[in-house]
């Protein structure tokens, strides 16, 4: 996996929608865990925050999660996927202001994508 020594952000508007990306290199689950909590913490108006972590543990595994926050659309899924296509060793966390627009499960599956897929294209590989 190729190493990844920066972080990136990117937003993208959807129906009103605001998703904020943020994707920063980990090597453990906990790093993972602390950059959703920071998120969480900076975007505490934000009604969800999707995201997914791959890295290599000291065994030589490859390790991966996601996670949903009761989002519709499956998005923890989309993100870990960008993750694999690109085989990145980093984190990803998408922030969603909700605009008061339902989008369904495919539009905030799409939203989702863009938003990783913007954060990701912004990563020093």
């Amino acid at each position: 996996m190729p190493k990844i020594t920066t972080t990136s952000e990117f937003s993208v508007t959807e129906k009103r929608s605001r998703f904020l990306a943020l994707a920063a290199p980990v090597s453990s689950l906990g790093e993972a865990k602390k950059i959703v909590a920071k998120q969480k913490k900076t975007h505490h108006k934000a009604r969800h925050h999707c995201w997914a972590c791959r890295f290599v543990d000291e065994d030589g595994r490859v390790v991966e999660q996601a996670r949903d926050d009761g989002e519709v659309g499956r998005p923890g899924m989309i993100l870990l996927e960008q993750l694999r296509r690109g085989d990145l060793e980093c984190a990803i966390v998408v922030s969603r202001y909700f605009g008061g627009v339902k989008l369904g499960p495919a539009g905030v599956g799409r939203a989702f994508r863009a938003a990783g897929e913007g954060a990701i294209a912004g990563l020093n590989r």
